[in-house]
């Protein structure tokens, strides 16, 4: 029983090297060469453009970590979680796993001590700019970025959509919407809605293929702005998925108050987040909180912190709605 604390330990300082692993195979595009069954390290190395041997060594780690699993003469096939790597899945992940290990986010978590010493923002310190200046300069990045969010959007839609009401709205703003994912889902289970897509431009732009692929773009209605100084007015709800969590209290009221600024008084705020949740409970959002720490500059809350945002930007909190992915809608109204 002594080993096992160092065990556990061990594996979590080890962690990085899974997450590498499985990067380096969302880039490669293995999971989708397996998608039609067993194949050889020799076969996949052909259709990833990899070096043979290397991508064998690579795939029997992945093996033990269960992504794949190992078959006589170096064949590999996906296990259940390996699945989730394909770009065509359902809840597919690739897009999320082939982010994370980008260099120039990697070297924001590599600078994690600098933030915890200083309180500075380590994407800013490395690169000099934020991480969304950095992307607007890079653009291939920007679209990489745009696919990992759509990832996990695409992960947490049904659940969402299955925990709340949204069938009680005509007109619903995506504010922050990325290219659509979320919205297109709303509109495709409720045909009388109709919905306003916001974000930047260069965002925007993206998604009317998408939107017109899951046949909605005729109900969606695509503005490009930010959200610093002005919001899509006349809208029955305003959604903020994972927007507030990127920044800091006074930038997040800003948002906030832009959004009041653009309601009825009969209209609802909807902000899409996680709840921090107590002590020595539920990792997830507090290890996203060190990355809201490391790269965009943002923090995750707790409910009672955005009951203060709120009632800042001229909100008073009305409900609180869990989803199965451990994920909250914070229902506000106009004070």
């Amino acid at each position: 029983m002594s080993d096992v604390p160092a065990l556990q330990l061990r594996r979590m300082i080890n962690g990085y090297q899974v997450s590498q692993a499985i990067y380096v195979a969302a880039t490669l595009g293995v999971a989708d060469l397996l998608a039609g069954g067993r194949q050889t390290s020799g076969e996949l190395a052909k259709g990833a453009g990899a070096h043979p041997d290397s991508l064998y060594r690579l795939l029997r780690a992945l093996a033990a970590a269960g992504v794949v699993r190992e078959e006589e003469g170096r064949s590999f096939s996906l296990t259940p979680v390996g699945e989730l790597l394909r770009t065509d899945a359902d809840g597919s992940l690739a897009g999320w796993a082939a982010f994370v290990g980008r260099p120039y986010h990697w070297e924001s978590w590599a600078n994690l001590l600098h933030s915890v010493q200083t309180g500075e923002n380590a994407f800013h310190h490395v690169h000099g700019r934020s991480v969304w200046e950095f992307r607007e300069e890079h653009p291939e990045e920007g679209a990489i970025f745009d696919r990992a969010m759509t990832s996990l959007t695409g992960g947490m839609t049904e659940a969402l959509l299955e925990s709340y009401d949204f069938g009680r709205f005509g007109t619903v703003v995506d504010v922050g919407g990325g290219n659509g994912v979320l919205l297109a889902a709303l509109l495709q289970k409720h045909p009388q809605m109709q919905g306003v897509l916001f974000d930047d431009p260069a965002v925007v732009s993206g998604a009317e293929e998408l939107l017109r692929e899951l046949g909605v773009v005729e109900r969606c209605e695509l503005v490009g702005g930010s959200f610093f100084e002005a919001v899509p007015q006349g809208g029955d709800a305003y959604i903020l998925k994972s927007v507030i969590h990127d920044w800091e209290d006074e930038d997040s009221v800003r948002i906030l108050r832009v959004c009041r600024d653009a309601m009825r008084a009969n209209a609802t705020l909807l902000v899409l987040e996680w709840d921090l949740g107590p002590p020595n409970a539920v990792a997830g959002p507090k290890f996203s909180d060190l990355n809201m720490l490391v790269a965009p500059g943002g923090r995750e809350r707790t409910v009672d912190e955005y009951r203060a945002l709120f009632e800042a930007a001229g909100f008073s909190l009305e409900g609180l709605v869990p989803d199965a992915t451990g994920r909250f809608v914070l229902e506000g109204k106009p004070a």
